[in-house]
Formats: C-alpha cells, sequence, structure tokens
C-alpha cells in the first residue's frame, strides 16, 4: 500500500499569475537554469525565467508520468527540473534507482513537507509524508514489526477469505438481476465498484473491527479520488513561498480543509466506535490493526509517543494507500487478461488445475500459482499502483551518477518508466506474464530495480505483503469460479485500457464485464 502524488497544477490559472509577477521582477531574478557554483549538475531541459521547466510540464491532456518519459528519451535517464523555485531530480532507470533506493538511500529518504499533504495528513504526521528522523524511524517499526508484520498479516487470513466469499455472492447476485432486468441478456458486472467495495470492507476491518460507517463504495471512490487529487497537486505555496496566497484565492486551501475534514470524520468515528466495542479490555484492542496501535502506545514498548492526532495521522495511510491501490491492482490485472485472452487461459488453466474437486480456495494453494503471480506482475510491472514514487528529498549535500546533488533537492522516481524501459525488458511495452514465470522477482523492489511497483528501501512500502495477498486471493477466485467476457457486442479490438487521472492510476472507464459461471458452478 503505497501513496504518491504526482504532479498536478490549474496550469492556466498559475502561468497567468506567475508571468504577471515575471513582469515585475524579471531583471533582477533572471537566471540561466543553473546556479552551479562551478558544481557538475545533471542535464537539464531550458528554462524560462522565474517559472523554470514548469511550461514543460503544462500538457493537459498528458500524464505528468509520460512527460517525464519523453524528457528522458532526450535529456537522459537522470535529469534536472527546476518548478519556480524547488529544484527536481528525476531518475528514469533501474540503475539509478538503484543507487537513490539502496546505496544512497540513507542520504535520499526524506521527504519535502508538501502544502496538500500537509493540510490533509494531519501535518504529515503520518509515515509516508513524514520527515526522515528519529519520529519517523519509530513509526516505520510500529509498521512494520506490528503491524503489517507477516505473522500480522496471515492473522487476518479469515477475514479475507469471509470477505472474498460474500464478494463472490454479490457477484451471482449482480448478474442475476441483469437476467431478469434485462431479458435474460446479461449487462455485465462493474468489477470496479466491487473490488473498492470489498477491499474497503477488508481494510476497514483489519483496520478498526468494524466497516466504517456503512459507505457506498462510490462514496468510498469519490473520497478517494477527491484526496488523491489533491495530495497530487503541487500548489503555487510549494513552487513560490511567496504567493501563498494564490492558494487561498484559487479556492485549493478550502478544497483541502474540506476534504480533510470528510477524512477526520471517518477516521474519528471509527476511533470513537473502537473506544466504545473494546472497553476497557486489553484483549478487545488486540483483534484489529488499530487496537494492536493503542496497546503499542499505551505499554510504550516501541519508544514513540503518539497522541489521538498521531495515531489516526497513522491510520489513515493504511486506509488510504491500502483501498485505492489494492483496488486497482486487481482492475488492472483483470483489464490485461481480459485484453489478452490466450493469457488469461493460461493463467485460468493453471488454477482450475489446481483447485480440481476443492470448493473454494485456500491461501496455502496461492502459492502453487505461479502463471496467476506472474500476470499479477506483469499488470504492476505495466501498471504501477503510483507511477511516480512519494517524492523523496536530499538530506545533504551527495554526488549522484557523477553529478552534484545539492541538499533539499526533490528526488522523483519515475517507477512507470522504469517498468517500460525497453533497455531492460524484452517487449517492454506488452503484456506477457511469462517473463515472470521462472524468474525469481518479488514485490520489495529490494532485488531487482526494474520492478519496483511498491518503492525499496528504507521508504518502500510495508503493507505491500498484505495488499498482494488480498488480490492474490480475489483474482484466484474470480478466476476459478467464473468465465469472463465483455459485455453486449463489444469486441477486443474496441476494449483500451486508458488511464484514469489521479494519485493511483485506474481505468479511466469501470471495468465492466459478463461473467458465465463455471461448470462446477451450474
Amino acid at each position: 500500500m503505497a501513496m504518491a502524488p504526482p504532479l498536478q497544477l490549474d496550469f492556466e490559472l498559475l502561468l497567468s499569475i506567475v508571468l504577471m509577477v515575471c513582469c515585475l521582477v524579471i531583471v533582477r531574478s533572471f537566471w540561466s537554469g543553473r546556479k552551479d557554483g562551478g558544481q557538475v549538475l545533471p542535464p537539464s531541459p531550458s528554462t524560462l525565467p522565474i517559472i523554470g521547466n514548469l511550461h514543460q510540464l503544462c500538457r493537459r491532456r498528458s500524464h505528468i508520468h509520460r512527460r517525464l518519459q519523453e524528457l528522458a528519451q532526450r535529456h537522459g535517464s537522470l535529469f534536472l527540473l527546476r518548478l519556480g523555485s524547488v529544484p527536481i531530480l528525476v531518475v528514469s532507470s533501474a540503475t539509478i534507482a538503484e543507487e537513490v533506493l539502496k546505496t544512497q538511500d540513507h542520504v535520499l529518504c526524506s521527504r519535502p513537507l508538501q502544502h496538500t499533504a500537509r493540510g490533509l495528513l494531519y501535518g504529515c504526521r503520518d509515515l509516508a509524508f513524514s520527515p526522515y528522523g528519529e519520529r519517523w524511524r519509530q513509526l516505520r517499526r510500529i509498521a512494520a514489526l506490528r503491524l503489517l508484520s507477516a505473522k500480522r498479516v496471515d492473522s487476518f487470513r479469515a477475514l479475507r477469505e469471509e470477505e472474498v466469499a460474500s464478494f463472490l455472492e454479490r457477484i451471482r447476485a449482480a448478474s442475476a438481476r441483469d437476467r431478469e432486468d434485462d431479458g435474460g441478456k446479461r449487462r455485465g458486472v462493474n468489477l470496479s465498484d466491487l473490488f473498492v467495495s470489498l477491499t474497503y470492507t477488508v481494510i476497514s476491518k483489519a483496520a478498526f473491527g468494524s466497516k466504517l460507517g456503512g459507505m457506498e463504495p462510490r462514496a468510498v471512490r469519490a473520497l478517494m479520488h477527491e484526496t488523491s487529487n489533491l495530495l497530487e497537486t503541487v500548489a503555487v505555496t510549494d513552487m513560490f513561498p511567496r504567493l501563498r496566497w494564490v492558494d487561498w484565492a484559487t479556492g485549493l486551501d478550502a478544497r483541502v480543509k474540506r476534504t480533510a475534514r470528510k477524512l477526520d470524520a471517518v477516521i474519528e468515528g471509527a476511533l470513537r466506535e473502537h473506544e466504545k466495542s473494546s472497553g476497557n479490555t486489553r484483549d478487545a484492542d488486540d483483534d484489529d490493526l488499530l487496537g494492536d496501535l493503542l496497546s503499542a502506545v499505551k505499554d510504550g514498548a516501541m519508544g514513540v509517543e503518539l497522541d489521538r492526532t498521531g495515531v489516526k495521522a497513522l491510520v489513515l495511510d493504511f486506509f488510504l494507500g491500502g483501498i485505492d491501490t489494492t483496488s486497482k491492482m486487481m482492475e488492472w490485472t483483470m483489464a490485461e487478461l481480459v485484453k489478452n485472452p490466450k493469457e488469461k487461459e493460461k493463467v485460468q488453466a493453471e488454477v482450475r488445475q489446481i483447485m480440481e474437486g476443492h470448493e473454494s480456495i485456500t491461501e496455502e494453494q496461492l502459492g502453487t500459482m505461479t502463471r496467476l503471480q506472474a500476470a499479477m506482475k506483469e499488470a504492476l510491472r505495466l501498471h504501477p499502483p503510483v507511477p511516480l514514487l512519494v517524492p523523496r528529498e536530499v538530506i545533504y549535500d551527495t554526488k549522484l551518477h557523477g553529478y552534484n546533488i545539492l541538499a533539499k533537492t526533490r528526488v522523483l522516481i519515475n517507477a512507470w518508466a522504469i517498468g517500460r524501459d525497453n533497455k531492460s525488458w524484452e517487449n517492454a511495452g506488452s503484456f506477457w506474464p511469462e517473463r515472470f514465470v521462472h524468474n525469481a522477482i518479488d514485490y520489495s523492489g529490494n532485488k531487482d530495480f526494474r520492478f519496483i511497483p511498491f518503492g525499496a528501501g528504507r521508504r518502500g512500502c510495508p503493507g505491500a505483503g498484505f495488499a498482494t495477498r488480498l488480490a492474490e486471493l480475489v483474482l484466484a477466485n474470480i478466476l476459478y469460479h467464473f468465465d469472463w467476457k465483455l459485455p453486449g457486442d463489444q469486441h477486443l479490438e474496441s476494449f483500451e485500457l486508458i488511464e484514469s487521472s489521479g494519485m493511483s492510476l485506474g481505468l479511466k472507464h469501470p471495468l465492466v464485464l459478463v461473467q458465465n459461471p463455471y461448470k462446477h458452478e451450474l
């Protein structure tokens, strides 16, 4: 589970304001794009006064990760941008990513304090956006050793299996309603909504012990989408600190406050409900992640003091990062399998061979489904949960790939571009799960930096194991119990995998498929 903010701006309004400022200060503020003091800086596209390279990222219909890939093809896999007064280092190759995420991880592992993240995430007191330091190390230790360890993930097995069984019944019910409403003709099942609903239920029950407020899938998606859009927004304040008033004038600050209130209401409500249900019994506190976290705080065993706000900030990371990225991981895998029916047949044949004679899939059996795991990895290679990893910030001056990198420089790692790099992957743009069938690459990102869907190093996502376990179980079940095809008269050629906007990229249009029960269902 991971969160990452690509760059998004109201470019037309921003450029108008900035150009007016340029007219007033251009004489004394003109720069060549590098104030290097004789140091060797990475190559950089040409810059404009004041705005730097902002104009080169202003294409409304182009996703930023794609635009950065285009710039990397011209300027190299390591290049420097300037957005206003902020230097940004862009990494687009596995070799340099390894140096950033492993060799010099201790130098390049802090976080910039982004304006929208501060407003939404309790002043960046969470784990994902917190600057590097002792407090972050203690939070990471709690997450990795107590909340999301392999043993803790295993403890939620019954919950996952129970909710997946309920998920299968919802698919059958939705299909039955379609037959009744449409005279026997099946219109299709909205898998995108069902994936969100399932992930929301599993994560909220694991985190809080109950389903949060009974929110509908579309309400959850709307809240996730709004939060995602705000977290990916680079505020004017981030680039031009003296123009803070612009974020107020454009309504960005009001949007942040409004969404922060909604998020806080969800988390605060869950916290109060948890306190009410658990009472004063220690055993009840240990059944879910929130109880485990409160116990850790109460005992003081983890060496960090967390007040109520700190607890909410940490839990909010799991809620936001887990729901969005996990559901979209399943969505992309199913979409790619439908788009590539021969690959779907291979995965489905494996699952059904392993499951022959059984009615339900257990998590022990998932380990033998190598083609299923390969298909998931291939979907993540092409569609990482977050195309640009959460920005890092250089702690002190260093050298990288022969270039001088100054402290406070922000670092963007284009995981999407690395996963599609023709120098690293054969037929990089094609969905070919076979490349992972006999390959030991795992999800951690620490063994092979060509594949970093959840980041790597100190800032790697601690929830990756939870997310992939749930996704594997869901996909194995729906491929075992049902045959899937496009609805109506839609042809495979017209089924386009178009990216949505947002922090975590999903399909632009919901994934709607028609299911037919497998023979053992009849």
